[in-house]
């Protein structure tokens, strides 16, 4: 083979190569550009996200975004952080975090920790599994409990499992409970029991007034007074 047929035989796999280069290039933008117009708002709900990796598809059906190391994500007034998280759902409607997941609801001034949070961006509702945590520090309120639904447009929190409420000098244990933050009223059940400072309250159902401490108690009452 000649040294001209050669050079033209290189020649033509280099431009071949380039052609290819672009096309790569191309598709790799359009994935962006597509990714980004689809994290774009659902509503008005302004979503950002950032984190150390990013896996996933976009097909339709079974849109997925998986986000680890480092990962936040942000949602209007919410931010997400944890270990893992995975954004899924048509218009990215649903976020499951996992691993030191840790939140805020930056307007209310709520922040939580927990194990696993899943958040549904339609109904703004947050359910936190594990050892979870809730504070309202505009209320001086902290809670805990084992499962916990936080419904951001309601402003209603309900506790299940092994709950505790503080504030200030008062500490509330239950099984269930159910805070309205509009109202600033607590309501406990499943063995609920109320300690306001050295006083104990017990009962088959207990509602609190978070903004005067008053206690009220219905069904088999029980406690002790100290003064």
């Amino acid at each position: 083979m000649s040294e001209g047929i050669v050079c033209k035989i290189f020649a033509a796999r280099s431009a071949a190569l380039r052609e290819i280069g672009r096309d790569e290039r191309n598709i790799c933008i359009f994935f962006l550009a597509a990714f980004v117009i689809s994290i774009a708002p659902l509503g008005a709900d302004t979503f950002t996200f950032r984190a150390d990796q990013m896996s996933g598809g976009r097909a339709a059906g079974k849109e997925t975004i998986i986000l680890t190391g480092n990962a936040e994500v942000q949602s209007d007034s919410l931010v997400l952080r944890a270990s893992r998280i995975e954004i899924l759902g048509e218009n990215n409607r649903f976020i499951d975090c996992t691993g030191n997941v840790w939140g805020q609801e930056q307007e209310k001034e709520i922040f939580f920790q927990t194990d696993r949070l899943r958040y549904d961006r339609n109904l703004k509702i947050a359910r936190l599994e594990g050892n979870a945590s809730l504070e309202d520090r505009k209320n001086s309120i902290v809670a805990k409990g084992r499962f916990i639904e936080y419904d951001d447009e309601k402003e209603v929190t309900i506790f299940q499992v092994e709950v505790r409420l503080f504030k200030d000098d008062l500490v509330c244990r239950s099984q269930y409970a159910m805070y309205r933050r509009k109202e600033k009223q607590l309501d406990l059940s499943g063995f609920p029991v109320v300690f306001k400072k050295e006083d104990e309250f017990r009962a088959d159902r207990i509602r609190v007034d978070l903004d005067t401490d008053d206690v009220t108690m219905e069904g088999s009452v029980s406690g002790s007074i100290k003064g």
